[in-house]
């Protein structure tokens, strides 16, 4: 039940935000600023909720070439999808979510099977916060390009459902697998939604933003930082007894 309740929200914020970036009104400071709140938020829930746990199971030097390994495949896709298939603006944004969002989302899977109700929460509502501004911008984008609404549409619902399906396959599939197997998917997520907030997310946040988006970044962090810091105190009593 859990399982599909996060399935919903996550993947379900693709579809708001697309509505949201189509039919909504909000001005593109505001916009530019939400995306920057949700990129800092990101950035705590992928060292704690991703890489600090790899690190402990399986040493620096495995995270690192496998975080390494996910930038590499998120820039090097993303490169051909910007210079190669001349996808700008929104389209642009949308191959970030799904390129990012897949491996992100077999993590999510993963952490489902750890049965820690806090972890899930923490990492769940980070992506909440990164896809909702995220496919709202992105929508807008390629109405802008002179897609139709329809067709915008269809393209997010299309990308929700493919994580869907990821965090679906993370859950099911990965049930028994060894932890070092675990530790690098994760690693690999994290590396490739590093890449995504450096090239895609604070650069569109910036140029709505503007200056301010520095500062609802730093915000974000530390909202989401006070949020990890609070499932520890919650986890603590329970760990020691």
């Amino acid at each position: 039940m859990l399982m599909f309740a996060v399935i919903i929200v996550v993947s379900g914020a693709l579809t708001v935000g697309a509505l949201w970036g189509l039919y909504g009104q909000l001005p593109n400071w505001l916009e530019g600023n939400l995306l920057a709140l949700a990129g800092g938020a990101l950035m705590i829930s992928v060292v704690f909720e991703l890489l600090q746990p790899a690190v402990i199971d399986s040493g620096v030097l495995i995270a690192g070439a496998f975080t390494l390994l996910g930038a590499l495949v998120f820039s090097g896709v993303d490169y051909l999808i910007d210079e190669k298939l001349n996808a700008e603006g929104g389209t642009g944004l949308l191959a970030a979510i799904t390129l990012d969002g897949v491996p992100e989302n077999l993590a999510l899977g993963v952490s489902l099977l750890s049965g820690n109700v806090m972890q899930v929460a923490a990492l769940a509502g980070s992506i909440l916060l990164s896809n909702l501004p995220e496919a709202a911008g992105g929508a807008k984008e390629m109405r802008k390009n002179g897609n139709s609404n329809k067709k915008v549409l269809m393209l997010w619902i299309g990308a929700a459902v493919l994580l869907s399906l990821a965090a679906i396959l993370g859950k099911v599939f990965l049930k028994n697998v060894d932890d070092a197997i675990i530790s690098a998917i994760n690693c690999f997520a994290a590396g490739a939604v590093i890449a995504s907030l450096a090239t895609e997310v604070f650069p569109t946040a910036f140029k709505r933003g503007n200056h301010w988006a520095g500062i609802s970044a730093s915000i974000g962090l530390v909202l989401a930082l006070a949020l990890y810091q609070t499932q520890q105190l919650k986890l603590r009593p329970s760990t020691s007894s």
